[in-house]
């Protein structure tokens, strides 16, 4: 995920495209990694909130800051219980 944010603060007008191969590359890890999920479950909201922000500001990302590192300090905290 972090590789993923990354790709998308380094391609502010074709992120969309350039990253996409990552985006479904966390897709597949998520579906599978019990961390990951947990994480997309606890961390739905920051992460949606980071998705749409990208949305809206397709040509400036970096507008989306502040939403993704809301999302990374929640995925941060999320521990599994064992």
């Amino acid at each position: 995920m972090e590789q993923y944010g990354r790709c998308v603060a380094s391609s502010p007008t074709t992120w969309q495209q350039d990253c996409d191969q990552l985006k479904l590359n966390i897709s597949r890890c998520a579906s599978s990694h019990p961390i990951v999920q947990k994480i997309r479950h606890d961390c739905a909201e920051p992460f949606t909130a980071f998705e749409q922000c990208l949305k809206q500001n397709q040509a400036s990302v970096m507008n989306c800051t502040e939403h993704i590192n809301q999302f990374l300090i929640c995925a941060d905290q999320v521990k599994l219980t064992t």
